[in-house]
């Protein structure tokens, strides 16, 4: 018999720029992951060298020039916004009890200061959260996933400015005020901790438009600080017992080896890396280490009268994380990288990898889980857990992923042990459900679901979806509340 709670929230998970395409359809404007970049004809090398981990002016100018989405997939992605109801059918089939995606701030506010919000935007969103209540499923709703409209970082200069929260905070209220009755769970920012590991995907900065990077990327930081804790506030005054998050990407550390040194680097971070976010989204603070970390960066925080109140007062109802991998903390410099979910860490020799270097470590799962737990005592959401893989169609026209039965197996059983430990744990939104356009590597042939999509490197094929093995898997984890794992 598993430990998960009765009322356990298996899902899925998406996100609205990997997944909806129709990047210029029903009043959106333009993003600022519509201006990433990807030729299908990139070998390895340059693949890897054109990740995007650092937007340049050139490539900006470039891409706003740009009028197809040739180069652009997530401009054209897996056409969710015209296939949701099909992609909900299939997600009802396997008996999802809850549906995260993330809703796209262009297609609400087009230029971001517009005065009015677009109609057909909202309905969009109205119209999908109500098909999944419909069959069933709860709505965990992700109000920036990475996408911001662009106008809002040619005019304002984005994140760096302050005005930028009230921009937020009117689309919030947007949202709160039409979709408010329809979601279950909000989610103001993904992976919060990403402005400072991939500064274009988590707050919109050009590298090479910046004289001090680590000084505008802690100035962003400390807006979208303010920002979350406003959106809580926000949300808990005009929808009463509204449930509001807060999420990292959970880079999980050990010691290389028992050597003090390593052990203090461990320590140093998860502080810096994962703690320093989740410390002032939870306990309302800047922790005590903040002026150290800082001080060795060369950066100062913007912070202004009434700040510090603000985080204090408005700390979130629960914490979520993606996890994917494990990383090695040691003070060694020549010890081995392997690459991993937004930065490239020190490689586990105790750990295999993934088609694209991630260290596979199940127990780290239950690691994390009881270390955040432990540390805050709220309830968690495993917001994103997966694997990205090479897929292949066999011949009898299927996919069988027996690699992704194992990696989903290992950790659901490692989440169940938490479960057991005593982690209040609400629920897990597998990423992603469905085959989306990766969004680390820009790629359609990195896929991460149960549900197979017909769509290459290049944006061509039919577009079908089918079922693979792991669609069954997943199917019968979630009828047996995770005790039924064969």
């Amino acid at each position: 018999m598993s430990h998960f709670r009765s009322d356990f929230l298996w899902g899925g998970a998406i996100a609205a720029s990997q997944a909806e395409g129709a990047w210029n359809e029903g009043g959106k404007g333009i993003d600022t992951q519509d201006l990433r970049v990807f030729d299908a004809a990139w070998d390895k090398a340059q693949r890897q060298e054109n990740r995007n981990i650092n937007m340049t002016s050139a490539r900006f100018a470039d891409a706003l020039a740009a009028e197809d989405d040739t180069n652009y997939p997530f401009r054209w992605a897996i056409d969710f916004y015209h296939h949701y109801r099909e992609d909900l059918a299939l997600m009802e089939k396997l008996g999802l009890k809850i549906f995260r995606t993330s809703i796209s701030w262009a297609r609400i506010y087009p230029n971001g200061d517009d005065a009015q919000p677009n109609e057909e935007g909202l309905r969009f969103y109205e119209d999908l959260f109500i098909e999944c209540h419909k069959r069933g499923m709860k709505v965990f709703a992700t109000i920036l996933h990475y996408a911001m409209p662009v106008n809002l970082v040619t005019k304002y200069g984005g994140w760096k400015n302050r005005k930028t929260i009230d921009f937020y905070l009117r689309y919030c209220r947007t949202l709160y005020e039409r979709l408010g009755h329809l979601v279950d769970y909000w989610l103001p920012f993904n992976e919060i901790n990403c402005s400072r590991f991939n500064p274009w995907n988590g707050c919109a900065l050009i590298k090479d438009q910046e004289k001090d990077y680590d000084q505008e990327i802690f100035r962003c930081t400390h807006h979208q600080f303010l920002a979350n804790a406003l959106a809580v506030k926000l949300a808990h005054e005009m929808i009463p017992g509204s449930m509001v998050g807060g999420m990292i990407a959970r880079f999980t550390s050990y010691p290389a080896t028992c050597a003090p040194n390593d052990v203090m680097q461990s320590i140093l971070d998860e502080n810096y890396k994962n703690y320093f976010y989740t410390d002032v989204m939870a306990r309302g603070k800047y922790p005590s280490y903040t002026e150290r970390m800082l001080s060795e960066l060369g950066v100062t925080l913007p912070i202004e009268p009434g700040d510090l109140e603000i985080l204090r007062d408005n700390t979130v109802d629960f914490l979520s994380f993606s996890y994917y991998m494990s990383m090695v903390s040691t003070s060694d410099t020549g010890y081995e990288i392997t690459s991993g979910n937004l930065l490239s860490g020190k490689k586990n020799p105790y750990l295999p990898t993934s088609d694209w270097g991630w260290q596979i470590d199940p127990v780290g799962l239950r690691i994390s889980l009881n270390q955040m737990y432990d540390r805050y005592q709220k309830p968690i959401f495993i917001a994103e857990n997966g694997l990205g893989a090479m897929d292949v169609i066999a011949g009898d026209g299927k996919v069988h992923d027996p690699y992704r039965i194992d990696y989903l197996r290992e950790h659901v059983r490692q989440m169940d042990e938490a479960a057991a430990d005593g982690v209040d744990l609400l629920g897990y939104t597998m990423w992603g459900i469905i085959d989306i356009v990766s969004c680390g590597t820009i790629e359609m042939n990195k896929r991460y679901g149960v549900i197979y999509v017909d769509r290459d490197e290049a944006g061509k094929g039919t577009n079908r979806r089918a079922e693979k093995d792991s669609f069954d898997w997943y199917r019968k984890c979630i009828a047996s509340n995770g005790d039924d794992l064969t």
